[in-house]
């Protein structure tokens, strides 16, 4: 089917695009809209909200999308989940287009999965990581424990090797104790490291990618059955 995907993104993320186009259907295309972001800080996704983020949702709703994806994790978990339905809100009305935000699509691919009791990995400092904790712990379920890297250069989290975010993940959470595990970040190669991580834990592993990979494509399903 032919079907326009709209992506708003950090102008520094280079890994959700080609995670995202490696598993779109035929005849379905990306178009993106970047928001400036260098640091992976509270402060400066603020700014990226405030200042970066209209000037986005106006550009990509000019390529008229099907769908649109607020592609930032830790930014759509920043404020609460309050915030961020109507964020998703404003962003839908803006553009037309039905809006999926990252940080929603992964709580709906935890609880899909019938998972209760989660741990998490990040490439984040702690301010983040507790923004993570929060929006999870809001829908109902309990975060057993978050680990994150500590990294603040948004474009370096990229480098991060999926071998290493596995062995990171297996580090922390190699004892059991959880019925998930949920790697986050947009800009986070951990798509790449699901299958590993699944392996060493025996566990299903979230990605923030894979749950919006799979909220897009469920939404462009419902189109073609339309």
């Amino acid at each position: 089917m032919s079907a326009r995907v709209g992506l708003i993104v950090p102008s520094s993320n280079t890994v959700i695009e080609p995670d995202m186009y490696r598993r779109l259907p035929p005849g379905a295309t990306l178009h993106t809209a970047r928001m400036l972001l260098e640091e992976t800080t509270p402060a400066a996704e603020s700014a990226m909200l405030d200042e970066h983020l209209p000037i986005s949702v106006r550009d990509v709703g000019t390529a008229r999308p099907d769908v649109v994806v607020f592609g930032c994790t830790s930014a759509g978990a920043l404020r609460g989940n309050a915030y961020e339905a109507e964020l998703i809100e404003r962003i839908s009305q803006a553009t037309g287009a039905e809006t999926i935000s990252v940080a929603a699509a992964v709580r709906a691919a935890i609880t899909a999965r019938g998972a209760r009791r989660v741990g998490i990995v990040t490439p984040y400092i702690d301010a983040l990581n507790e923004k993570i904790r929060e929006s999870l712990e809001a829908d109902g379920l309990e975060v057993v424990g978050i680990h994150g890297l500590a990294i603040t250069e948004n474009f370096a989290i990229a480098d991060v090797e999926p071998a290493r975010i596995a062995a990171f993940a297996a580090e922390h959470f190699g004892g059991g104790g959880i019925d998930l595990l949920f790697a986050s970040c947009t800009n986070f190669r951990a798509y790449d490291a699901r299958e590993q991580i699944e392996q060493e834990l025996g566990v299903p592993v979230v990605t923030s990618n894979q749950a919006a990979t799979e909220a897009v494509l469920g939404h462009l399903s419902s189109l073609r059955a339309a």
